[in-house]
């Protein structure tokens, strides 16, 4: 019998490859998932609770990153992106409120090793 072995073309190969180039050019320059999350509710237990987008994206929370809000029953909130964080139940925690930093974690094809050296 013939050996009938399927030979790849050459532009499979080439596109199989653009693939895997553009997953790692990708996974290092996308931002980081991102919950907004108030600073003053940390629990133990659950770490913080997450809010609602608009707490974070205000003008005055985009240069400071966290900005103090009054809630709807007039507690003040200090509300914040919290980066990479581990999510459950309306909490989220074991996170980063430093967006180089959740950058800097890694994935594939991304350089340095996340941790600050001291």
């Amino acid at each position: 019998m013939a050996d009938t072995r399927r030979r790849l073309r050459s532009s499979t190969v080439v596109l199989g490859g653009m693939g895997v180039v553009a997953a790692a050019l990708t996974s290092c320059g996308s931002d980081p998932d991102r919950r907004c999350v108030d600073r003053d509710s940390y629990d133990y237990v659950y770490g913080y609770k997450v809010v609602a987008d608009k707490n974070c994206s205000s003008s005055a929370s985009a240069s400071s990153g966290s900005a103090r809000k009054k809630t709807t029953t007039g507690k003040q909130m200090d509300a914040a992106w919290y980066y990479d964080a581990d999510v459950s139940s309306g909490h989220a925690d074991y996170g980063t409120f430093s967006r180089s930093e959740a950058v800097d974690r890694g994935g594939f094809g991304c350089s340095g090793s996340g941790s600050s050296g001291g």
